[in-house]
């Protein structure tokens, strides 16, 4: 333990019990001067805490306050979600010549992994090692069986969480199957960096300059030019500065649900590059991602009508947290132009994604501060 910073430690409880009678426990991670609560129900991210700019920690994920709501009617609140992140359209598609049909559970559509994705799964953690340079880390593990969902193989995943170094928070992804597959993983945290009220104050910036117009049911038309549309986030906006246009994709998705295609990760060549920043001018926090993913969905928590109530004690409405889901491009099974999805049975699907945080002054423009650079 020598050299170690005081505050790097793993700690872990009982966090409740399942309908089947399963205890699941929580886990805590603390270092970098963040705090983050994960439980071993869908990998879920129970809470994240992060300084504001005089210091005060909060949370700035929204939740639920006992194990039975995230089991009863979670809307993917801090899940791991696969084995497809976001939409396949029909719930269906072709592989290696053959169709492969799903559990269908957004309309006619597959979202999330159907009805028991990732983020309805068990999943063992186990604490690792505490890291000289003052990380902590959970390891998750979990194996999707042949045919679950659909999906043809076996596939064996792998999720790390690791805490720091420094006020960040990384997810490392692996999967391998044994048979031919498509895989897209992500994480479905609720930001709000306030820790209250909603997000239309918040600041986003999306290094993005085409995005996916979506149809009636939220599925990928193609992709289009961010110029000129209520989806230019090149420069930084305020979240609710346009959310109430008239244009016809805000009206589909009641405000923002769409995949943004990130400039710089066009080739998905496995690199972490800077995909979008983040800031509350209210309480000065800011977070910047990094991703070695091509996609970036944006959802602006449009669905949330107030029939939850939150961990923090009130109900959750529309805008009370904005989703920032790194990840391949929704449909891509049915879309051959987009970045393939298709895992080749033995091979290893790897992806990285990185939140670091920092704080701004009242009087400081967040999107002139420098983007720190993420280690590999």
């Amino acid at each position: 333990m020598s050299g170690l910073p005081e505050a790097a430690r793993i700690e872990q409880r009982e966090f409740g019990e399942l309908s089947d009678g399963r205890q699941v426990r929580e886990y805590t991670l603390r270092a970098g001067g963040l705090v983050l609560r994960a439980i071993n129900w869908g990998g879920i991210v129970t809470a994240l805490e992060a300084p504001d700019r005089a210091g005060h920690l909060a949370n700035v994920v929204l939740g639920l306050p006992t194990l039975r709501d995230y089991e009863a009617r979670n809307p993917h609140m801090g899940t791991l979600v696969g084995r497809y992140a976001n939409r396949i359209g029909g719930g269906r598609f072709m592989l290696d010549g053959r169709m492969v049909e799903l559990d269908r559970n957004d309309g006619g559509n597959t979202l999330h992994g159907g009805t028991q994705g990732f983020g309805k799964q068990w999943w063992g953690i186990e604490p690792q090692p505490l890291g000289a340079d003052g990380s902590a880390a959970l390891v998750l593990r979990h194996t999707s069986a042949d045919g679950e969902g659909g999906h043809p193989g076996t596939l064996r995943v792998q999720a790390r969480y690791t805490l720091g170094p420094g006020p960040q928070w990384r997810i490392d992804y692996e999967a391998q199957g044994d048979k031919p597959t498509v895989v897209n993983l992500s994480h479905h945290d609720y930001f709000n960096l306030r820790g209250h009220g909603d997000v239309m104050d918040h600041r986003l910036r999306i290094a993005a300059s085409r995005y996916c117009p979506v149809d009636a049911g939220l599925i990928p038309l193609g992709l289009a030019p961010v110029d000129g549309t209520p989806f230019d986030f090149r420069r930084g906006a305020r979240i609710g500065e346009r959310i109430r246009e008239a244009h016809e994709q805000l009206l589909r998705g009641r405000g923002y649900d769409h995949n943004f295609a990130i400039d710089a990760n066009e080739s998905a060549d496995g690199v972490l590059r800077p995909v979008a920043r983040l800031a509350d001018p209210a309480s000065g926090r800011c977070m910047d991602i990094h991703s070695t993913e091509p996609g970036l969905q944006f959802y602006s928590g449009n669905f949330l009508d107030a029939t939850l109530q939150g961990s923090h004690g009130a109900l959750l409405r529309q805008g009370d947290g904005l989703c920032l889901e790194t990840q391949h491009f929704p449909d891509a099974p049915n879309r051959p132009e987009f970045a393939s999805t298709r895992l080749a049975a033995g091979d290893v699907f790897r992806s990285s994604t990185v939140m670091r945080f920092c704080t701004f002054d009242a009087h400081e423009d967040p999107f002139e501060k420098k983007t720190e650079e993420i280690q590999p």
